[in-house]
């Protein structure tokens, strides 16, 4: 089995830089898959509370007979959440859900804020604030190790970090050779705050409102060309991108072959031309649903 390279977080704390995903899993889905992932060798395991899994996740690394302390486990807030106390209360629950005394990685699922660029909306951005003093406070009781966000933008992550004490660990965003984020990550980088990246081979596109199939990278002709060079399909070339480029990525299957397939991604190296010709697929669009104007109102 190839070792799959380690992350350390601004912190010090470490982390598989291949994680497993499973969002929009279903309860028994969620088992089934977790568990394969953990015998083919993934040791990085991401959920949420807005997924309605984080039970099924805790229950498979249980019955899994790989130990949990090496298991890195990550979960979300979600904005319903966000708030002095209740944050801290929503932490606490998704400790119970899945079953465990710490949580290697709480973030907040993504801003209350209703803009995304120019100025941040104080008012509903202040939520945000609140939520995430909360995540310091379960870090200082030792009920997480590490804490981040998500979904944010480089005005947002700048105001969250002039209004607390921690930086986050990671911001997790949407991130594929047709949708980079470049400003993004420039300024996660600036900050010293890891880019993690969820829909990473661009694979989410069955949002009512945001079907882009016809735009599938798994067709694109550069992708293919560089896996049949390697013996690769498009989707292993995708993830070794992120892994070389230094970034953490999520993928996501609940299927044996797929999750199998998504982990052999640690036998072969991308050429600097190859790297170059992908971060050149960039289109600025979506694949997934723009977090942009999502607030508890």
């Amino acid at each position: 089995m190839h070792q799959v390279p380690i992350r350390t977080l601004n912190n010090g704390v470490t982390m598989p830089a291949l994680g497993f995903g499973v969002f929009q899993s279903s309860p028994e889905d969620t088992v089934t898959s977790v568990k394969a992932a953990l015998e083919t060798g993934y040791r990085h395991v991401d959920t949420a509370a807005a997924y309605h899994n984080e039970e099924q996740v805790g229950q498979a690394i249980r019955e899994s007979p790989v130990d949990r302390d090496a298991v890195f486990i990550e979960t979300k807030i979600w904005i319903d959440d966000y708030g002095t106390g209740l944050t801290y209360r929503a932490g606490e629950a998704a400790m119970r859900r899945l079953g465990v005394d710490v949580i290697d990685l709480l973030i907040l699922h993504q801003p209350n804020s209703k803009v995304l660029t120019g100025t941040t909306d104080a008012a509903d951005f202040a939520r945000t604030i609140a939520a995430y003093k909360d995540l310091e406070r379960l870090l200082a009781d030792g009920k997480v190790r590490a804490i981040g966000v998500s979904n944010f933008q480089p005005n947002q992550l700048r105001a969250l970090m002039e209004s607390t004490d921690v930086t986050p660990t990671i911001n997790q965003i949407e991130l594929h050779p047709y949708f980079q984020e470049k400003s993004v990550v420039a300024a996660d980088d600036a900050a010293g705050v890891l880019t993690q990246a969820w829909s990473p081979i661009g694979g989410i596109t069955f949002y009512p409102g945001w079907d882009d199939r016809g735009h599938s990278t798994l067709q694109d002709p550069t992708l293919l060309d560089i896996g049949k060079a390697h013996g690769k399909t498009a989707a292993q070339v995708m993830l070794r991108w992120h892994i070389q480029e230094g970034r953490s990525a999520i993928p996501k299957s609940i299927h044996p072959v797929r999750i199998v397939e998504n982990f052999g991604i640690f036998d072969f190296e991308l050429t600097d031309e190859e790297l170059t010709a992908i971060d050149g697929l960039d289109t600025g669009r979506r694949s997934g649903p723009d977090p942009s104007g999502k607030t508890t109102e």
